[in-house]
């Protein structure tokens, strides 16, 4: 028992207590070091200088911080749909509207007694299958993200400039079919000819793609398309009525609900100055900003607090 005993170190005592003590502690954080970590878990962006590295393109970005790039996509999501509906009464993001529609369509073949039912294929509902079929190929194409890394940062550029190419050519095609951009009467839509079909094409498949890039970053902001969803759940957010702190869960998707408010009235806005071609052309330069807003968001932060960068 004694040998054991002998082994043990007494606490400090006696007037050299206070160095001995302070000799036992870890070196204290300096002032300057804390300073940067707070700016390094804070800031919304990466330091240029890492943006060309290999590395830093193929490191996941922080859904955490992603708040800005996807209240941007949501944006597009009101821009692009004000153009479709303003002219044709359809809506190149929101397909639930579509397949109802062409379930309706489908039932209009057995309405009215034998010889006298309306078998004719209706503009709208061509145009509504038009939309619905070009969403799902865009979308299909977010699995070339699984291959790349869903939450890279090549994968997120890449990915949102495709999405402006094809709002480019939508852009393109609306402005040389020659069209009108406003319709007056839902049952006279002001795109009637071909080349409005390939430009309702593209812009329902840019918006398929932006809806399975935003989902597979996994945030408040779902998709980025579809509000229902998102309404639900911000009734249901149990904190929803407690202003006195800050919740992700609901504040973000009060964001992602205004910024698609936002991005229909600005779209209308512009359609109404310019025309559809015109403010697709603007919707094209929106999404190159956001395809390089992309390559400055941050990493995961590491054990150490710092995002990943390259």
């Amino acid at each position: 028992m004694t040998a054991q005993h002998s082994d043990v170190k007494a606490p400090p005592t006696g007037p050299d207590y206070a160095e001995q003590k302070a000799e036992s502690l870890p070196a204290p954080v300096s002032s300057k070091e804390s300073y940067s970590t707070i700016v390094e878990t804070a800031r919304l962006w990466t330091s240029p200088r890492t943006v060309f590295s290999v590395k830093h393109w193929m490191t996941d970005v922080d859904p955490a911080q992603s708040t800005f790039p996807l209240a941007a996509y949501c944006f597009m999501t009101g821009f692009i749909d004000s153009v479709s509906f303003t002219a044709i009464f359809v809506w190149c993001g929101f397909q639930t509207g579509n397949s109802v529609q062409l379930a309706l369509a489908l039932a209009r073949l057995f309405s009215g007694p034998p010889g006298q039912r309306d078998t004719s294929f209706h503009l709208a509902d061509q145009q509504a299958l038009t939309s619905v079929l070009t969403f799902i190929g865009g979308a299909s194409l977010g699995r070339i993200g699984d291959r790349m890394g869903p939450k890279t940062r090549a994968w997120l550029f890449l990915g949102t400039m495709i999405q402006a190419l094809f709002t480019m050519a939508a852009a393109l095609t609306a402005w040389k079919s020659g069209q009108a951009s406003v319709a007056e009467v839902r049952g006279d839509p002001a795109w009637t000819n071909a080349l409005t079909f390939v430009a309702i094409a593209f812009m329902s498949a840019s918006l398929g793609l932006q809806g399975i890039m935003g989902k597979r970053v996994n945030t408040q902001f779902a998709t980025t398309i579809v509000l229902t969803t998102v309404w639900c759940e911000l009734m249901a957010d149990p904190k929803l009525f407690n202003f006195r702190q800050r919740v992700i869960t609901r504040d973000h998707k009060f964001i992602a609900i205004f910024a698609l408010f936002l991005g229909g009235f600005v779209g209308r806005a512009i359609i109404d100055a310019v025309g559809a071609a015109s403010t697709l052309g603007v919707g094209t330069g929106m999404r190159v900003a956001i395809a390089v807003w992309w390559l400055f968001v941050p990493g995961k932060p590491t054990k150490t607090g710092k995002p990943i960068s390259g």
